[in-house]
């Protein structure tokens, strides 16, 4: 039976979690590109940029170190839960020195010879550079503790742990404004900081309540090692795809046009991951028992799950995502001011529409890593994501505006996720009534209620002010939300929320 309570408990906490984070992020957004600057901000999201692309053997062992550990932990082998903690702590020590090698060899080259950085502003990015793969490279040995956690269903401490993060990175911001030299480097400092402090909690956090499964030795499991090696030699190709696709694209964006697009680039990735990150937090309450599910053999069990976190998630985030799209422009200014990057108010409606589209795929690709044997579809999803840059890079030679390289990028989304719907529905043997049910819901009346809403709403006067907007937008919202509820949903889907709502009103008491 799949454990709702459970769900809804974690969906409660990670969504206390998403909500101050949120709040805290733009407004920390905010203060600092009106502290370091656009040229500044643009630098900042460019420089860490170089040193995710070098990551991305990072993203690979963390997927198999989740899959793994969710693994283990439904059989409830304490030894072999550790084995697999010990065995991706020793992979993710030797990815840190790739990733170290790496970025002070060719990223160091890149930075210095190939990006479009002014002079006047090389010395400074060089120092947030250097900042930014420490960070990353902290972040990395973080992997296996929060792994653990997840797997686990710890999520009030990972909410908690969360807010504390990002508080303190709004500490930082104003702690600038204490310092004398030079801002941007900083602020790159201060947040190495604050990401050493984060992962020693995590680590603490795991030796105090998961001392039996998370004691380290220099010993590995050779078997695992293999099979996690295996798993993500091919799911390596997904990250590389996604890392080049997101980061690669800034950085085509900014040798063609300068740091300005990058700073519109970065603002409207704050902002989708601001509301994104609500549904990847939604999405992280169901993972373990979408491969917990599949590794006890429960297949109806495992296909509702599926295609309810997946309908969830997209209603959850259009929700969100109806008053940036319609009143992107009124938003921004209110977030930032009169004085707007170029480009930024197409990047942010392109890029959200592109994250609903990614909201209804996570569901399918933790099926396809709880199955494990990923060639055939990382191979073809890599291959659609990177047709992204070399687009790119030939419309922006031929004179395109980047709104055109972004709309190329939204389309090749659609079509990875209508290929992996394809692959785990051949996987799974999915119901044809239930992906047609799916189908109905989504791409019929998810739509259908998202244009409507969208038409009339932009029928009406534009909001003149932060009240007329408030309101306009909390009545389109509501109805929105009793339309999912009456027809968007089963039996199964509603008790879900009215769990998480429960859930809630109990703990407040």
């Amino acid at each position: 039976m799949i454990s709702n309570k459970n769900i809804a408990k974690n969906t409660f906490f990670l969504y206390f979690r998403m909500l101050l984070n949120m709040a805290i992020s733009l407004y920390t957004s905010r203060v600092i590109l009106k502290t370091l600057g656009i040229p500044d901000f643009g630098i900042y999201n460019l420089v860490g940029g170089i040193v995710v692309l070098f990551s991305f053997l990072n993203g690979a062992m963390s997927s198999a170190t989740q899959r793994f550990l969710n693994f283990e932990i439904a059989n409830r082998v304490s030894k072999a839960i550790n084995t697999v903690f010990c065995t991706s702590m020793y992979v993710h020590v030797i990815i840190s020195f790739i990733v170290l090698i790496l970025g002070e060899t060719v990223g160091l080259w890149f930075l210095n010879y190939k990006l479009n950085i002014p002079f006047s502003r090389l010395y400074a990015a060089n120092w947030v550079y250097q900042f930014s793969i420490i960070t990353t490279i902290i972040n990395i040995i973080r992997i296996p503790y929060s792994g653990l956690i997840i797997a686990y269903e710890r999520m009030s401490f990972y909410a908690y742990l969360g807010i504390f993060e990002s508080v303190m990175k709004l500490i930082i911001v104003y702690l600038l404004l204490f310092f004398t030299g030079d801002h941007l480097i900083i602020y790159a400092m201060l947040l190495m900081i604050v990401n050493l402090v984060v992962n020693m909690m995590y680590a603490l956090y795991c030796f105090k309540n998961f001392k039996q499964v998370s004691s380290l030795n220099l010993n590995y499991d050779k078997k695992i090692l293999k099979e996690m090696t295996t798993f993500s030699g091919w799911n390596l190709f997904g990250n590389i795809a996604v890392v080049g696709a997101n980061q690669g694209l800034s950085l085509i964006l900014n040798i063609f046009i300068g740091v300005t697009v990058n700073a519109a680039l970065g603002i409207a990735n704050q902002i989708n991951a601001a509301i994104y990150g609500f549904v990847s937090n939604f999405q992280m309450a169901f993972n373990p028992q979408i491969t917990q599910s599949y590794a006890l053999g429960k297949k109806d069990e495992h296909e509702k799950l599926i295609f309810t976190s997946s309908k969830l998630s997209f209603y959850l985030l259009a929700i969100l995502a109806l008053p940036v799209l319609i009143n992107t422009e009124f938003i921004l200014k209110i977030w930032l001011g009169d004085k707007l990057p170029h480009y930024v108010v197409s990047f942010t409606r392109i890029i959200v529409l592109s994250s609903l589209i990614d909201a209804l795929s996570g569901p399918f690709w933790m099926s396809v890593y709880a199955y494990g044997k990923i060639k055939k579809y990382q191979v073809l999803i890599s291959i659609l994501l990177l047709l992204n840059l070399p687009l790119a890079h030939i419309l922006l030679k031929l004179g395109y505006s980047p709104i055109i390289v972004l709309i190329c990028k939204l389309i090749l989304s659609l079509l990875t996720f209508l290929y992996r719907f394809w692959f785990v529905k051949k996987l799974n043997n999915l119901s044809r009534n239930n992906s047609l049910d799916y189908f109905k819901n989504i791409f019929i009346f998810g739509l259908y209620i998202f244009l409507c809403v969208f038409i009339f709403k932009q029928s009406l006067i534009n909001p003149s002010n932060l009240t007329v907007f408030l309101i306009i937008n909390l009545f389109f919202e509501l109805l929105f939300f009793i339309l999912i509820l009456l027809i968007g949903l089963n039996k199964n889907e509603k008790k879900i929320i009215i769990n998480a709502v429960n859930s809630k009103f109990k703990r407040s008491k």
